[in-house]
């Protein structure tokens, strides 16, 4: 008699994730992996290397650099490519702004977080990429929960989400019109807590913003906002040192941190699961408005 080992819900969400990254490698022809050091695409190149290895990945990874990340987030961006021997192409928003492409915002806080889709577009096209892998999950954003895991874009980047296909069972449609492109997301069933639980459990490493550490802030919009060189502090500020760690990893013109202790991963995991406040609520590009994401998205953004 045969005995069936049931899966986990860790073990479903990996074999589902690491299905859908051979269903890419297998559909399309020139593919991307879109990271930036953050603990979502982290995540997904672990899923990549149990999917492809001992092989090489059948696609590189791609970071759009907005010229205002945090350093700690881009050493550990180069040091995993380097340790995983997998190529990385690396693009830059300044470049876009240089060549006249976009114009940076102003003010005390400049995102740079919406005009790096221009530069996202032209590496799509310099690479002819047909399909880009990132790590959005539907439980970040109600945008996000629009999504199908494979989200047709148009020839202009474009996302409508009454024109995206369905998804029965687990049959995903990648035929495409020359100059589509298709963003895929296969932690797109996961939660935060499902991610943490999942970095413990392969004992994933990570850039060390996500733990608890001393930092300069300002307080802004009620949350503690990092003192960095590309802010504009003014005598109205006042500068304290508190203990925080961050949630997610964006700009660091946008992206707030939240006060904690939590130095291990056992900790930040009861903290998310105690918390009110959802995970994308200490990213502030988020709330200019109250479909700040949707707009975003539908103007090409990942």
């Amino acid at each position: 008699m045969t005995t069936r080992t049931r899966l986990s819900h860790l073990q479903q969400l990996e074999a589902e994730s690491i299905y859908i990254l051979r269903e890419v490698a297998a559909q399309f022809e020139r593919p991307a992996l879109l990271f930036s050091g953050g603990k979502d695409s982290i995540t997904l190149v672990h899923l990549a290397l149990k999917a492809f290895r001992p092989g090489k990945f059948p696609f590189p990874l791609v970071h759009i650099d907005t010229g205002h990340n945090f350093q700690e987030a881009l050493q550990f961006r180069d040091d995993l490519a380097n340790r995983i021997g997998e190529k990385l192409i690396v693009r830059y928003v300044q470049d876009s702004i240089d060549q006249g492409k976009a114009v940076e915002e102003k003010g005390k806080f400049p995102s740079r977080n919406a005009i790096q889709t221009v530069t996202l577009l032209d590496t799509i096209e310099e690479f002819k990429f047909d399909a880009c892998i990132g790590g959005a999950r539907r439980d970040e954003e109600k945008a996000r929960a629009k999504e199908r895991v494979f989200s047709v874009r148009d020839e202009f980047g474009s996302w409508d989400p009454k024109l995206q296909r369905p998804e029965l069972w687990n049959i995903y449609n990648g035929k495409i019109h020359v100059g589509e492109n298709v963003r895929v997301f296969p932690i797109s069933n996961w939660t935060e807590l499902d991610v943490w639980e999942y970095i413990k459990a392969e004992n994933i490493p990570l850039p060390s913003l996500y733990f608890s550490h001393k930092r300069q802030i300002v307080w802004r919009e009620n949350v503690v906002f990092p003192v960095s060189e590309f802010v504009t502090l003014d005598s109205s500020d006042k500068v304290e040192e508190k203990t925080v760690r961050f949630r997610t990893v964006g700009d660091m013109t946008c992206t707030a941190a939240v006060e904690s202790e939590a130095n291990s991963l056992d900790d930040i995991i009861r903290e998310i699961q105690t918390s009110r406040t959802t995970e994308r609520g200490s990213r502030l590009d988020d709330k200019r408005s109250e479909a700040a994401m949707e707009e975003r998205k539908r103007g090409g953004y990942f």
